[in-house]
């Protein structure tokens, strides 16, 4: 169906889908806005006013589509605005097997983030040896996940700087049309997808020229 419409698509051997996103949103942030629709909240990291980047956040469905940018993310988790990964890297999220640091909430893992910036922060702090800025009786659970810390960061971390001949010859222009209409209507009719086809249809050609 996408190659029938002429819709872009990328992906690079040894990267996830949200590291090409990354990659794709802060390329694009340099000419002007962009969205992220997404369901997945690590997507959260990339928002940035400047931009501006955006989340359209679709966890609960398209209807109640959320907006998320910097401002949403602090007032909604209490964090820097793009310090999302490395709340959840404290706090944990088992919709990517992450169990967090024993012991460690949303609220000693907003007030860390803020405090210290980053999981780089925290660590540096601890091998400085000081117990200010950490929240009581967190400092020994730091010290105690310190292996974990370091390994979940790369988990946690979505790359934005990846450079692969798939992304850098990728023409995402969107179509004003489908780019072999015979194919559509065929797929359309064999998986019954006329309705959801028509949508997008329509959609493309709003921005035709």
């Amino acid at each position: 169906m996408l190659d029938a419409f002429g819709l872009a698509r990328a992906g690079v051997p040894g990267y996830e889908a949200d590291d090409v996103i990354g990659t794709l949103a802060v390329r694009g942030a340099a000419d002007g806005p962009v969205d992220i629709v997404t369901g997945d909240r690590d997507l959260f990291q990339l928002v940035d006013e400047r931009g501006p980047v955006l989340v359209l956040y679709t966890a609960r469905g398209i209807r109640n589509l959320q907006v998320m940018g910097e401002k949403e993310v602090a007032a909604k988790y209490g964090i820097p605005g793009r310090g999302y990964g490395d709340y959840a890297t404290l706090r944990g999220d088992p919709s990517d097997g992450l169990p967090g640091v024993p012991g460690v909430g949303d609220k000693t893992a907003a007030a860390l983030v803020t405090r210290f910036g980053s999981v780089d922060g925290i660590l540096a702090a601890l091998d400085a040896g000081t117990d200010e800025g950490f929240p009581a009786g967190s400092r020994r659970k730091m010290e105690a996940a310190r292996d974990y810390l370091a390994s979940a960061e790369t988990v946690v971390r979505v790359v934005t700087d990846i450079d692969a001949p798939e992304l850098t010859a990728l023409d995402d222009r969107l179509p004003t049309g489908p780019r072999d209409p015979a194919a559509l209507i065929e797929l359309a009719d064999r998986w019954n997808l006329s309705s959801p086809v028509n949508r997008l249809l329509n959609a493309l050609s709003a921005n035709s020229p």
